[in-house]
């Protein structure tokens, strides 16, 4: 069972409502397209998937925020090394997440997923307040997008089996934090699933 921080007393994280006219799934860096995922993902992956696929299914809106790095230019590939390459499978949304026309795709250059890219103006005309947030790396994209989010005063749940961590920190630390500095809702992809399919 995955791990979930103890709540915190906030009227947000002491509630199970959620308003699905008012929520979208956003899916941060579950890159690969055709490729496949790196390995230790597996079922993170899968869990975004199915929470993308219910989703759909509840006609709620599914945006992913995707690595689109520039060559030779991104200051983040010096830290980090070649990855998530703009026109290239490796900046795709993987192919078990059936990304499609009736989806959003907002790239970016940064860990967060709303600096400098469409991502708050395409969840404002979507009528968003509420983001479902799954994704990696959990202590670096996942991290910095929902602190963006947070700053734009938008509610989060996070799907803490669906977020995982390969990079840096712990599991059990980012998922802390999310609910301590953030106010998320840290919860199973069960628990959201069952928001989706209500």
């Amino acid at each position: 069972m995955a791990y979930l921080p103890v709540a915190q007393q906030t009227a947000w994280q002491q509630s199970d409502q959620i308003d699905l006219a008012k929520t979208a799934v956003l899916v941060v860096d579950v890159l690969g397209g055709e490729g496949g995922v790196v390995p230790g993902l597996e079922t993170m992956a899968e869990n975004a998937a199915a929470i993308a696929k219910a989703a759909r299914k509840a006609g709620v809106p599914v945006v992913f925020s995707c690595d689109a790095h520039v060559p030779g230019l991104d200051k983040e590939l010096e830290l980090w090394g070649e990855h998530g390459i703009a026109d290239t499978d490796a900046a795709q949304p993987l192919a078990l997440l059936e990304a499609g026309a009736g989806d959003y795709i907002v790239p970016k250059r940064r860990y967060d997923g709303f600096f400098q890219t469409d991502l708050d103006l395409t969840l404002r005309e979507l009528g968003a307040d509420t983001l479902i947030v799954c994704g990696a790396d959990t202590n670096i994209c996942v991290l910095q997008t929902l602190a963006g989010a947070y700053f734009r005063t938008y509610k989060t749940v996070v799907a803490a089996d669906a977020c995982g961590t390969f990079l840096i920190g712990t599991q059990e630390a980012g998922l802390e934090y999310f609910s301590r500095c953030y106010d998320s809702r840290v919860v199973s992809t069960a628990t959201v699933l069952g928001y989706l399919e209500a």
